[in-house]
């Protein structure tokens, strides 16, 4: 491998024991790549604040311990805790999982991350890449829009591997920080789509599942999407990177590497096509849904909710109450809690009985209070992980389609 002076420096132990671990870690990485090289990157997104067991807390109060350094801004994933709304974990339920969870934030914000908590960091300004720039990216949802809908170049790096990249300023040259890797291979064609399927706004989080089910690890290209927001190509990543290993992919005439189709596949024929049909349309959708009936919960913002998807459930809500038997649970980030509140939203929909939960997200456990039973969602992701996690039923659906749900207490089909 082909090391500078520094980087030697860092693996000899010279900066500490935390240096050299993370240096060992990096390069451990790349030989498994097949990289002799690095490249620098500019921040960083981690996901090693999530707790998720002893072992990450070792890890964290071993690189406090050992003067640890961040090369780059740092900023953090969600958390398994919203510090602010202690009744959605409560502690006496699970204390082992919440104290770990509360010491893993301390100890990363004192290491000097940016306590971002939000699963959604292209969100915020400072944590949104330029086209080209590398950088490092954890949570799979954010590494598919980073590279895909901005045009910036990370791989998905794990736990303890993400903060180690954050330490010493590079990763391996490999992977899609490569021209060469981010080609397109699979077409996805929507001509058969009739106009209103393509309107329907279910249609984003439909179509990541089905790119994540049969593109694998593959870089897909979808051919014949004619619009897309940030919120629906944020559907798009989270779907394709839940369903299956999607780290990026293209929407021809909407995302960056893709004006063209022969952009998108880099001039080379594609190597294999899948036309979307009507049928294949339903049946993803209906997947996601496992019985209709009395309601329990509703759960959104996964991933988190954005300022123009509070816009939409405000004016859904249109001033109706939510159901009193109906917990209705909406996941954001601090920052976007901060400008909701500035609108008059937060206490609107605080009146209207939503609660907003910061930092964390509904789908993993421990169970949230309130989530049991049925529980509907306009999230893929969300109804994708969450009976197998969580052990509920799930009816999938549009945003409206969940506010009339939680204002009725009942999912019709």
């Amino acid at each position: 491998m082909n090391l500078t002076d520094q980087e030697q420096r860092w693996l000899s132990g010279a900066d500490g024991a935390a240096m050299q671990l993370a240096m060992e870690l990096v390069v451990a990485a790349a030989r498994v790549a097949g990289a002799s090289d690095f490249v620098a990157v500019d921040f960083a997104h981690i996901n090693s604040c999530h707790y998720s067991g002893q072992m990450s807390l070792d890890f964290a109060e071993f690189l406090l311990a050992n003067n640890a350094t961040l090369a780059v801004p740092t900023h953090t994933n969600a958390s398994l805790i919203d510090c602010g709304s202690p009744r959605v974990r409560p502690e006496q339920q699970t204390p082992t999982e919440v104290e770990g969870a509360r010491r893993l934030m301390e100890i990363y914000e004192e290491l000097g991350c940016t306590p971002m908590w939000s699963c959604a960091p292209y969100q915020h300004d400072e944590a949104r890449p330029a086209f080209g720039q590398h950088i490092v990216g954890s949570e799979s949802n954010a590494v598919s829009f980073f590279n895909s809908v901005l045009g910036a170049r990370t791989n998905k790096y794990g736990d303890m591997l993400d903060i180690s990249a954050a330490l010493v300023g590079r990763v391996p040259l490999a992977g899609l920080h490569t021209d060469e890797e981010r080609v397109g291979t699979h077409v996805f064609r929507l001509d058969d789509l009739s106009d209103g399927t393509l309107a329907d706004p279910t249609l984003p989080h439909v179509l990541g599942i089905i790119l994540g089910r049969q593109a694998g690890t593959a870089i897909p290209v979808i051919d014949g999407l004619p619009a897309a927001t940030e919120d629906e190509l944020k559907a798009i990543a989270a779907a394709g990177a839940t369903a299956g290993s999607v780290e990026m992919f293209h929407v021809v005439g909407i995302t960056p590497e893709a004006s063209t189709l022969a952009e998108a596949l880099g001039g080379a024929p594609a190597q294999i096509e899948t036309r979307v049909d009507e049928a294949m349309v339903a049946e993803t959708r209906s997947s996601l849904s496992t019985r209709a009936g009395r309601l329990n919960a509703v759960c959104l913002g996964t991933p988190h909710f954005s300022v123009e998807e509070f816009r939409e459930l405000v004016e859904a809500l249109g001033g109706r109450r939510v159901h009193p038997d109906v917990t209705m649970l909406v996941t954001t980030s601090r920052a976007v809690a901060a400008e909701i509140t500035l609108r008059g939203w937060h206490d609107q929909l605080v009146d209207a009985g939503v609660q907003i939960v910061l930092d964390t997200c509904t789908y993993y456990t421990p169970r949230p209070a309130g989530v049991e039973g049925l529980v509907m969602t306009n999230s893929a992701k969300w109804a994708y992980y969450a009976p197998g996690i969580l052990d509920v039923d799930v009816a999938f659906g549009s945003l409206h389609d969940c506010v009339w749900a939680a204002i009725e207490g009942e999912v019709a089909r």
